[in-house]
């Protein structure tokens, strides 16, 4: 009897067993290829991400995430690793920006700055404000390579007076690609001798195809800008203080008047309160409708301080856990900070380590603000509790990355919203997992891709990163010996810029005899 879907052949016996031998060969010849082409795909999948671990952790252990993020085999780089000349003596001109904001949006200001003096060969002029909180002879000196810069404008002799040169203001557009700097800028800078860009937040675009440019960034970001000895030494005290009694982590809590009120998140304070911020809205902020328990179930509301502890806890850190405090004002004042207190009575911040005078009459100013970011850069762990537009937290995750994968803490506000709902409705069954699962699937300080909106100051992988055993050209670390090699041009070209000097005083004496 013949099986079912099986076509009887007119063949012998030894023929059909062949037959049925040559098939399944072909079947199997078949399944290989496939499984070949499917093997190759997710390799191709994985180099076109650059490497990056994409998976997802499958439980949170504490002690792991004290220790730092996995690095995958890479590690920060952000020498050249191409032809880089180091800049001529002679420049098109003078750059002057004007560096507005606080203290984090500053310091992306004049990464940008250095790149568009690079991009322009010109001459840098170190922004207002710069001597206050910078170590500039260190800052000059780790960028020898790249561009020339002075601490002001240089004076000129014109009709037997000497005055300062005269910038031209100019006000670029928002994120301008760095064409606008090669055409417009450099042909103002060209007729002027030395312009002024202002105001110059979010001047130059993030997203450029040089690589080397973004490394550029990250060199001036991670290496040059470095705060003065005094604040580096006092911030060293603060954590040496906070190490004595072992790990310590750091949060930068958001809960002040102007994130509240740019968030639209109302409705848990008080009506005097609720004036107050809605008051503030009106007066910094475009109109716009908000309505609290939208913008909440959508993750747009700064995560309150109760919830921060309730997290935390979840994630299962005890009552022992030290908690360094970066914040300006709380809003709401002791009813909110309370219930956080009351699971994690160890919170510190800067003026409760180090009560110094320097600090006391600083707490607000740039001095404050400069210490919080040491402390939280050198933290075992850092988490911002609201890291939308705020420079403050951005920057810091990115240097965090950078220094060397150190774990961060990024609360996925839109998943945790409906989580934190339900507890509020009596709904508490379950909470500690729901919580863990969603962290699990967030990203703790590990190379991962940059996709938008994520900022390049955020994220600077792969480009300001490195592998020493990478197959792929463009990921490989340069040779340990690239600074000298920097360093051999610079001295090359300062070599034959004095040639030429002395070549030209020489041609003039003779001229003149």
């Amino acid at each position: 009897m013949r099986r079912a879907g099986l076509h009887h052949r007119p063949h012998g016996k030894v023929g059909s067993a062949a037959g049925g031998v040559k098939g399944m060969m072909g079947r199997l010849s078949i399944a290989v290829v496939v499984l070949l082409i499917c093997t190759v795909s997710l390799l191709l999948k994985s180099t076109s991400n650059g490497g990056a671990r994409s998976a997802y952790r499958t439980q949170i252990n504490v002690e792991e995430l004290w220790n730092g993020a996995d690095s995958g085999g890479w590690r920060p780089s952000s020498a050249p690793r191409s032809e880089w000349p180091p800049p001529p003596r002679e420049t098109n001109g003078y750059l002057r920006v004007r560096c507005n904001g606080g203290l984090n949006q500053q310091r992306s200001a004049i990464c940008n700055a250095v790149l568009a003096a690079r991009i322009m060969n010109a001459t840098l002029v170190l922004p207002d404000g710069f001597h206050g909180i910078y170590d500039v002879e260190h800052f000059i000196r780790a960028l020898r390579f790249d561009v020339r810069i002075v601490e002001s404008l240089p004076e000129i002799r014109k009709n037997g007076k000497t005055k300062k040169i005269k910038a031209l203001q100019i006000n670029p557009p928002r994120d301008a690609p760095v064409s606008w700097y090669t055409t417009v800028a450099l042909e103002k800078m060209k007729q002027h001798g030395a312009i002024y860009l202002t105001p110059f937040s979010h001047r130059l675009s993030e997203e450029v195809d040089n690589p080397e440019y973004q490394r550029l960034r990250c060199r001036v970001n991670y290496h040059a800008l470095r705060f003065k000895p005094q604040i580096m030494k006092l911030s060293q005290s603060i954590v040496d203080k906070l190490r004595t009694q072992g790990h310590f982590m750091s949060i930068h809590l958001r809960f002040e008047m102007d994130m509240l009120a740019f968030a639209g998140c109302f409705d848990i304070f008080t009506p005097a309160q609720q004036k107050i911020l809605k008051k503030y809205r009106e007066e910094n902020f475009a109109p716009k409708k908000l309505v609290y328990n939208e913008r909440r179930a959508i993750g747009k509301c700064p995560l309150t301080p109760e919830e921060v502890g309730l997290l935390l806890r979840a994630m299962g850190f005890d009552n022992s856990t030290r908690i360094y405090l970066a914040a300006g004002e709380l809003f709401g004042g002791e009813k909110f900070m309370k219930p956080f207190r009351s699971l994690f009575p160890h919170l510190e911040n800067h003026s409760s380590v180090d009560p110094s005078e320097d600090l006391a009459g600083n707490t607000r100013g740039l001095l404050g603000s400069a210490v919080d970011y040491m402390v939280c850069l050198l933290s075992d762990i850092f988490m911002p509790t609201y890291d939308g537009p705020s420079n403050f937290a951005n920057n810091l995750l990115g240097h965090r990355l950078y220094y060397g994968f150190r774990t961060t803490l990024r609360p996925d506000r839109k998943g945790l919203a409906p989580i934190f709902i339900d507890r509020e409705n009596g709904k508490t069954a379950g909470f500690d997992e729901a919580v863990r699962q969603v962290m699990l699937k967030t990203n703790f300080g590990g190379p991962h891709k940059r996709i938008s909106p994520e900022s390049f100051y955020t994220n600077s992988w792969p480009e300001c990163f490195c592998q020493m055993s990478s197959q792929n050209p463009a990921h490989k670390c340069p040779p340990n010996d690239v600074l000298e090699k920097l360093n051999n041009q610079l001295e090359s070209e300062v070599a034959n810029d004095l040639n030429s000097l002395s070549l030209s005083n020489s041609t003039g004496s003779v001229a003149e005899r």
